[in-house]
């Protein structure tokens, strides 16, 4: 009996010097992470921390500033003539207590929003170069095969002809030669066409990451030497969705305690300088204002404590949805494995069939439309190896990207 996919996991997680290693059908680590830092997608993500790092100082500094009053008037008595009158005010609102406190952890807690959003968008700009990659690597692994298939099918041909010369064979079975060789030629272009769009998208993307003329072999599944039940804990443990929506809960909650405390406005004091009658009449005095809250107050505390809980309900959403990408990267990672597995003894049947059936054609026993059906089953075969090999390749780096133990630098991981 064949063993498990879980049993083998466990195998060749015991296997030294295979830990943080790469396939070797990626491009090299540091151009990768390169490629990602670079993205404008990231970009933008970092230019936000630094506008969060920014609206920080902001809070922390608060909005009450000094404001200067002044006015000036000439006055004309009657019998007495005119005068100079003139007065200065100067008033700054001050915040009361725990105001200050709470703002400085708003703005702590919007950076920690900010960075980690980033670290987010740094996450899927991973997944769609991993997307965009395998796109690649599949349509020129599909296209090898499918010209590996028409010179079979051109030397096959070229040896018909010269039997149908000799009247070792039939016009018909020329007929059914080349319209299999045409079919194959069609298939080739097709996969060639696939081929050429995936570098195109890839290489507009990604323009930081070279790319040979032709790409790599899709390499074989290989699973990662970490446990795959380890790494989709690590998924969830590792999150920068959860912890971004984790701290804007935060965040919001902080927000609400701040418009509940400002219905008790911040009071403003200054002092007052006056003259009078061309200077006659001088005067200096202390002023103090304070707005009387009322409806618009109490409406905008109940709208941030709403916020604040929509929040807290879409932190337990991100979370659930977290969970289910971590569990359906597993269960992915496994089927998609034991999938290919399966297609790849397809693939070896088929081959072996095509061998005999070739011999059994040579020697008379069968005759030309099973040996081309033959042939096409094989092919047909390979192109669903190579098509369960590419989804069992994206399943398990996703896990890996998903669980940041790959292309993650904040993670100390490769």
């Amino acid at each position: 009996m064949r063993p498990s996919v879980l049993a083998l996991a466990v195998l060749l997680s015991l296997a030294p010097g295979t830990l943080h290693a790469q396939r070797a059908d990626l491009p090299p680590v540091e151009k990768i992470n390169e490629a990602l830092d670079n993205h404008p997608t990231v970009a933008a993500a970092a230019a936000r921390v630094a506008a969060a790092r920014a609206q920080g100082d902001m809070l922390r500094k608060g909005t009450h500033e000094v404001l200067v009053t002044s006015s000036y008037i000439r006055r004309s008595v009657d019998r007495e003539g005119g005068y100079d009158e003139f007065d200065t005010t100067v008033t700054r609102p001050f915040r009361l207590p725990g105001k200050a406190t709470l703002d400085r952890k708003s703005g702590a807690l919007g950076v920690e929003v900010a960075e980690n959003q980033m670290e987010d968008a740094r996450h899927q700009t991973a997944l769609m170069f991993s997307g965009l990659w395998h796109d690649w690597l599949t349509a020129g692994s599909l296209h090898r095969n499918d010209l590996d298939t028409v010179r079979s099918l051109e030397a096959a041909l070229a040896a018909l002809q010269r039997r149908v010369q000799l009247r070792d064979a039939s016009a018909l079975d020329l007929d059914q030669g080349s319209a299999a060789l045409a079919q194959a030629k069609a298939q080739a272009a097709a996969s060639r066409s696939a081929r050429e769009q995936a570098r195109v998208m890839l290489a507009a993307t990604f323009p930081e990451i070279p790319l040979p003329p032709e790409p790599p072999e899709l390499a074989l599944p290989k699973l990662p030497s970490q446990d795959l039940e380890a790494m989709r804990a690590l998924v969830i443990e590792r999150s920068h969705e959860i912890r971004a929506a984790d701290r804007e809960a935060q965040r919001l909650a902080v927000v609400a305690q701040r418009v509940r405390a400002d219905r008790i406005a911040d009071p403003s004091f200054g002092v007052r300088l006056f003259s009078e009658r061309s200077g006659m009449e001088r005067g200096a005095g202390v002023v103090a204002s304070i707005p009387l809250g009322g409806g618009y107050r109490r409406a905008a505390a109940d709208l941030a404590s709403a916020e604040a809980s929509a929040a807290s309900l879409e932190l337990a959403n991100v979370q659930r949805s977290v969970a289910a990408v971590a569990d359906a990267d597993l269960s992915n990672a496994r089927t998609r494995l034991e999938a290919w597995r399966s297609a790849q003894e397809s693939a070896q049947s088929a081959e072996q069939a095509v061998g005999r059936t070739e011999r059994g054609y040579q020697l008379g026993e069968i005759d030309l439309a099973d040996m081309l059906y033959a042939r096409r089953q094989a092919k047909d075969s390979r192109r669903s190896e190579i098509e369960a090999r590419s989804e069992a390749a994206r399943a398990l780096l996703k896990l890996q990207i998903d669980s940041h133990s790959i292309w993650a630098p904040d993670e100390n991981v490769q």
